[in-house]
């Protein structure tokens, strides 16, 4: 849609790439701010962000790997290009890279494991969505055909040469779609968030409510890969279900310890 922010020469600079440390560096803004109000100590917190941040994109660009195995054998040297660094991976690759590095920071710098992640949901999910506009910006993880009035039609050819998106057919614009749905999903996370809630409530809640929304955005993906089990469910779906399913646990747990404390 519009890939290169600005371009001299050969070299440009990506509206992707722009896009993605807006909304790293909003997440960073929102992180710090739960860290003060939780009593934790907002550089390290933020040091932990950043870390988690860099771990997730390399976490993504492997999980990448190694759900197209079969392509990267065939084209080894496609995984050193430009056209796949500018790729953001698989998210929920670097979900779980990012989340087993932070489970390893937590532990060496004593912070409360639950209250932690709490502080970082809000601040994940609002990057989130704001790297999904990089990604329509840039042309990646485009929609099947849609003949709605909304439907969008690529027409950049250096949208294509870069991400292989379609051009001139009217697709799901499924990057605004899940933009706007985590933007909604992050707000719901900030307002609720509270030091009275029981730790892990609020990292709960983003897990039980941004796994039905990557649920039901993959219905509207254009997809090269068949779903594994021989089902409906993509492997980003089977994955965001299961942590649907972490979440809503940790949400009740959350809740019973809450009403248990109340009686007392």
């Amino acid at each position: 849609m519009f890939p290169k922010l600005v371009s001299i020469g050969g070299f440009f600079i990506p509206m992707y790439g722009v896009l993605v440390a807006a909304g790293f560096l909003a997440g960073i803004w929102v992180t710090t701010r739960l860290a003060k109000r939780s009593g934790l100590n907002p550089e390290v917190v933020t040091n932990l962000a950043i870390y988690c941040a860099l771990t997730g994109l390399a976490g993504a660009k492997l999980m990448m790997f190694l759900l197209n195995i079969d392509y990267y054998r065939a084209n080894p040297r496609t995984m050193f290009s430009f056209d796949t660094l500018l790729s953001a991976g698989v998210f929920h690759g670097g979900f779980l890279a990012a989340l087993g590095f932070a489970w390893f920071y937590i532990r060496r710098h004593g912070l409360p494991w639950l209250r932690t992640l709490d502080v970082l949901a809000p601040g994940v999910a609002l990057g989130h969505a704001i790297g999904r506009l990089g990604c329509f910006a840039a042309g990646c993880c485009w929609g099947d055909r849609c003949d709605r009035p909304w439907a969008v039609t690529f027409t950049s050819p250096v949208a294509h040469e870069i991400t292989g998106v379609p051009l001139d057919i009217p697709l799901h614009p499924t990057q605004i779609y899940e933009a706007l749905l985590t933007v909604a999903v992050a707000y719901a996370l900030y307002r609720g968030f509270s030091t009275k809630r029981t730790p892990g409530w609020t990292f709960g809640l983003y897990l039980a409510l941004y796994g039905p929304v990557r649920i039901v955005t993959e219905y509207f993906r254009e997809h090269d890969q068949a779903p594994p089990f021989g089902g409906p469910l993509t492997w980003t779906q089977w994955i965001a279900g299961a942590l649907t399913l972490v979440g809503l646990w940790l949400v009740l747990r959350s809740r019973t310890q809450g009403d248990e404390t109340a009686k007392r």
